[in-house]
């Protein structure tokens, strides 16, 4: 509907309603500004402050009576509609024939202002061309003020802090009644006026519709339910994220947030969702996909088809959890034979983390039932799951105030997103509850209901931590991992693993280094020549959890001297077998929860049938070349393990498999009749539709008529626009060109519509049939996992071998004594870091319970001392994995755990100095280590004063020599330490690292200046002690400025030689005590006198030496 042109004119132009007064002011003056503002205007405005009707008739041009009014009303309403136009454009020429109409209509109306120049006129006709194009339905200001604001203007300031969706709808409908019924109390009293402002009752109905838009409202419902989660809501060809979601999407992923209604919303293309859900979940956060439920032609007979599409949550993601199709891209699946999932599916730097090595760790704690509360001490249960890999983990354990076991089972991660649960869901008599009810609803054969009464017999919060792992993982739809009872394995077996608290894997920098926290410069960076995702997870495991049992540690010893020595082609097919293929793992995992593209699982069982292929071939040749007992074993024992997915490979078509097309996904549909039955009845359709064809042929009198398809409609008859008169008249016009125009007939309209309809019901169907096939195969997941476990083993194998071809690599003997005899061994990183140019100096070791099990280690800072004891500690480390080590010769005794205190370091978070962890190391040394542990200190002690230090360094040694007995390597700065040696005779061995001092030993002159030693480091571990530590050295190294290295030398030189004094006064007074005749006596004294004046002539030869400078 077109608006009436308002009556142009001072008058007229001087009262815009306000709200338009509004949007003009940001580009004129205010319209009093203007030298057309007349009283009678302002008197009209003062009198109805609330109107919005148009400028035409906001100031009439002589006032008239209330029953003129309406007479004039009435006489509009019946003028024929073809009139108005004339009527207007003979007002248009009255107009320009008075000379400008602005002027006459001012001087009409009594204006005594002389005639405007041309420039404000210019001015004053823009206003008015603005106004003409100024929205009718702003709200006025005035209006605005005067209506309450509850209920009307209620928008939420953020999307996660709203009431009840029911009751914000009631809010809105009585919002909406209160606004209409006082619309029509001021329509009633406003009598015929009302029927002159249409504009103003359209903008209060549209104002008083309700706050939010359906799709809002309907997104404020998901997010009730979901408060934690950045949700990704499908609206056509994009995802919308809204509200405080929008602003941390475009914050995090760089895109662009808008205002849009009652939200800011940013948006993201459906085919970057993958991108972008795997980039949220990467920085922590939770990751919800609300997707469209109907479809288009469904919905179109269906009771809602006049109603928004409905949506629901149908996918969550968390970095444990980042398993499905919306993670995946289309080129993930690459068309390659054996293409690597892994390679592709990396986005970016940013978004490439291994999402499969991600757990989900649920921890209780029982304070009840722990003896010893008053120290802090609890008993944890904790239970960690693997959704992508189908690991279950769990374990209890009694912990300490600082939770040093804890933090030893923890998998550390640069971003840990941490949710908690209320208390109820932890109590006993819930979980327990909970628990039962889970496993009891999966029948179970003898085994797993041995294993389901090993579950309800855990310890309390073990039980309490999986009833509420079972409930998060009822969220994300993976609760299915744990029906299994018998695959929960015990996180920390001490009677088959080695145990490395979480100081030791981080001091021994076994997964990372201490520099910059990556993989580089690590013992697993140096093992890890894996060429499977998969065979790196188990290389890693390996890595942390070293072996106890001889027979396990000697059969990886085997296995890895075989592939290092044997001249057998068995070994390099089996390693480019490896070569191709994708992360297995992490597939079968999506495919046991269903969760899988027909891309993924066509590439998952293609590859294994392939493996099956190929070591089937391989079987003879294995069975008489291979001699490891544990490589051959497992070869032999993959071909049988893989044997089910030939028969799902068979069903599949490979073209609808590589596309994504479920409706013609499965070869034989014998075993899917809804699907059979579906094609049928569109097949039954076409067919009539093409037996339509020659009807209308008929009726055309064109017997080579033929349906087209243009731009996705099908079944047009096409005729040319000369020809369009030989068509009935019920037939319906799709579309046209300037050439043609294209119909579909009465039949081909209804059968159209409801092939259509069958045809999506068959996307339905065979998306129901995918699901029951997926769950078909997941009853194979078990002995599919073993076989990607053996081939995982195959990979480490491969790794170590290919460790030991580095060169000085030896296989170290490793036997059940406590003993660790190491000829010539290097440090497994460093070796590797120097390379070739720069030779590791090797150093040995010989440690035993027969002979020497302590050593104590002194030297120079910076000497190496550090460097060795590592080396000792990875070393044996390495033997227990199965692996070569770096060393000429190596005779290996099991130990079952490596403790480490070393660096230094507090935490400022729990309150804790230096010196308190330093201690807090040492206490769990203590606690935790054996007879048969390798324990290593560290400069134990140097956090506080001297006496302090070397007391708790001397008792801390003395205590591990003679009550842990275990084998030690203690390093320290500490000289009374090593008198240990004298105390503890052939169980205590003093040793330095070897050093050379140039100059005289740093003396000086008389009247020369102290310089600091320069020190050469040998990097040798040699017997003996080192009597000084040479730290001012290390000064001259870090550019320490020159004139205090001459100030700390000569205070260096002077403490230490008040230190000989007192050490010479001492010796002296105990020869004393032990004299028994004057004789001795007097020899006493008279050596006495001597020492006592060699002591004092440097310092007065120090103090004429100043004098002379003086007096000079």
């Amino acid at each position: 509907m077109s608006r009436r042109k308002p009556l142009s004119g001072g008058v007229a132009a001087a009262g815009p309603a306000p709200g338009r007064q509004a949007v003009l002011s940001r580009f004129f003056q205010p319209a009093g500004s203007l030298k057309s503002t007349s009283s009678p205007t302002g008197a009209a405005d003062q009198a109805d402050p609330t109107s919005t009707a148009p400028l035409a008739s906001a100031v009439p041009r002589v006032p008239a009576s209330p029953q003129v009014q309406a007479a004039k009303t009435d006489r509009r309403k019946t003028r024929p509609a073809e009139n108005t136009a004339s009527v207007r454009k003979k007002a248009r020429r009255t107009q320009e024939r008075e000379g400008g109409g602005d002027l006459a209509v001012a001087e009409s109306a009594g204006d005594a202002e002389p005639k405007r120049c041309l420039r404000t006129r210019i001015a004053s006709q823009s206003l008015e061309k603005l106004k003409e194009f100024c929205c009718d339905s702003a709200v006025p200001h005035n209006r605005a003020q005067a209506e309450p604001y509850q209920g009307r203007f209620e928008v939420l300031p953020k999307c996660t802090d709203f009431e009840d969706i029911s009751l914000q709808r009631a809010k809105n409908a009585v919002s909406s009644g209160e606004s209409k019924s006082r619309s029509h109390q001021k329509d009633s009293e406003s009598g015929p006026e009302s029927a002159q402002k249409p504009s103003d009752r359209r903008a209060r109905n549209q104002r008083s519709k309700g706050v939010y838009t359906p799709l809002e409202l309907q997104y404020l419902a998901v997010k009730q339910q979901h408060p934690d989660t950045l949700l990704c809501v499908e609206c056509g060809y994009k995802y919308r994220f809204f509200g405080e979601d929008a602003e941390i999407a475009a914050r995090e992923l760089n895109i662009y947030c808008h205002l849009d209604h009652s939200f800011m919303t940013a948006s993201i293309p459906t085919h970057r969702l993958f991108v972008h859900v795997r980039r949220l979940v990467a920085k922590g956060y939770k990751v919800g996909v609300v997707k469209q439920t109907e479809t288009a032609a469904l919905k179109a007979v269906g009771d809602s088809r006049g109603s928004l599409f409905a949506r629901k949550l149908t996918a969550l993601y968390t970095k444990s959890t980042l398993i499905g199709e919306d993670i995946l891209s289309e080129r993930s699946f690459s068309l390659i034979p054996l293409g690597k999932l892994g390679d592709a599916v990396s986005v970016d730097d940013e978004a490439a983390t291994d999402a499969s090595a991600g757990y989900l760790l649920c921890i209780c704690e029982d304070t009840e039932s722990v003896p010893d509360r008053r120290r802090g001490s609890v008993s944890v249960g904790l239970v960690a799951v693997q959704p992508a890999t189908g690991e279950l983990l769990l374990d209890a354990f009694q912990d300490a105030a600082s939770r040093p076991e804890l933090e030893t089972r923890l998998v550390r991660d640069d971003r840990i997103r941490v949710e908690r649960m209320d208390d109820v869901y932890f109590e006993y008599s819930h979980a327990f509850q909970a628990v039962t009810e889970f496993y009891a609803k999966n029948p179970v054969d003898s085994r797993g209901s041995q294993s389901f009464s090993g579950i309800i017999n855990l310890e309390k919060p073990v039980i309490c931590c999986l009833a509420a792992i079972i409930r998060y993982l009822k969220e994300f739809n993976l609760e299915k991992i744990l029906s299994k009872p018998e695959n929960f394995k015990q996180l920390s077996s001490e009677m088959e693993l080695m145990r490395m608290n979480g100081t030791t894997l981080r001091n021994l920098e076994i997964l990372q280094n201490q520099t910059d926290g990556k993989t580089k410069g690590s013992l697993l960076w140096v093992l890890d020549h894996t060429k499977t995702a998969f065979g790196r997870r188990m290389l890693k495991k390996w890595v942390t959890q070293p072996l106890l049992k001889l027979s396990a540690i000697n059969a990886r010893l085997d296995a890895v001297s075989e592939v290092l020595r044997s001249e057998s082609s068995v070994f390099p097919q089996l390693e480019s077998l490896l070569q191709k293929l994708p992360d297995i793992e992490r597939g079968l995992g999506s495919i046991y929860h269903r969760k899988c593209s027909t891309q993924e699982f066509f590439l998952i069982v293609r590859t294994l049938y392939h493996l099956k292929s190929e070591l089937q071939v391989l079987m003879p040749v294995v069975n008489s070349q291979v001699q490891s007992d544990l490589l051959r074993v497992i070869v032999l024992e993959i071909p049988e393990l893989l044997d089910p997915v030939e028969h799902y490979l068979k069903i599949l078509n490979e073209q609808a498999a590589k596309v994504g097309d479920k409706t013609e996904l499965f070869k034989d549909l014998s075993d899917f009749p809804l699907i059979k039955q579906r094609k049928d009845e569109i097949q039954e359709v076409t067919v009539k539709i093409q037996t339509h064809l020659q009807e209308i042929r008929k009726i055309l009198k064109n017997p080579s008529a033929q349906y087209v398809t243009v731009s996705g409609q099908e079944f047009m008859i096409e005729v040319k626009n000369s020809a369009v008169s030989c068509i009935p008249p019920d037939w319906v016009k799709v579309g046209s060109t300037k050439a043609v125009s294209r119909f579909h007939s009465p039949l081909v309209v209804e059968s159209y519509g409801l092939l259509q309809r069958l045809r999506e019901q068959l996307v339905v169907d065979c998306g129901a049939e995918w699901l029951g096939f997926l769950e078909s195969f997941g009853e194979h997941y078990h002995s599919l996992c073993k076989a990607v476990c053996h081939l995982a083993t195959i990979d480490c194998i491969f790794s170590l071998a290919k460790v030991a071809k580095q060169g000085d690599y030896c296989r170290p003997t490793v036997k059940e004594e406590r003993k660790i005899i190491i000829k010539n061994g290097r440090h497994p990183v460093i070796d590797v870091l120097l390379g070739e140019h720069d030779q590791y100096v090797p150093n040995s070791t010989h440690l035993s319970e027969d002979s020497e099990r302590v050593m104590i280690i002194t030297g120079p800072n910076m000497g190496g001392k550090s460097s060795y004891i590592k080396q000792v500690a990875l070393i044996t480390l390495m033997a227990q994995v199965g692996s070569y080590v770096p060393a000429e010769e190596a005779t290996m005794g099991i130990v079952d755990g490596i403790y480490t205190r070393m660096g230094a370091a507090d935490n400022i978070c729990q309150g804790r100095s230096t010196f308190m962890e330093e201690l807090a190391d040492t206490a769990e040394v203590i606690r935790k280590a054996t007879p048969w542990s390798l324990v290593i200190l560290d400069e134990l002690g140097r956090g506080t004063s001297t006496h302090d230090g070397v007391a708790i360094a001397y008792a801390t040694l003395e205590y591990f020599i003679r009550d842990v007995k275990s084998l030690t390597l203690f390093v320290t700065h500490y000289p009374p330490v090593c008198e240990l040696e004298r105390s503890y005779p052939g169980q205590v061995g003093n040793y330095h690292m070897g050093f050379l001092v140039t100059g005289d030993e740093g003396q000086a002159g008389p009247g020369e200046e102290e310089v600091p030693d320069f020190v050469t480091f040998l990097y040798q571990i040699t017997r003996g002690i080192a009597a000084r530590s040479y730290g001012l050295n290390v000064a001259k190294l870090a550019d320490v400025p020159g004139e205090i290295l001459k100030k700390a030398a000569h205070k260096s030189k002077e403490l230490e030689g008040l230190v000989n004094v007192k050490r010479k006064r001492l010796k002296s007074f105990a020869k004393l005590w032990m004299t028994h005749s004057v004789e001795d006596l007097r020899e006493w004294m008279d050596e006495f006198e001597v020492g006592e004046t060699q002591t004092s002539l440097p310092d007065e030869h120090a103090d004429c030496s100043s004098g002379g400078a003086a007096e000079t």
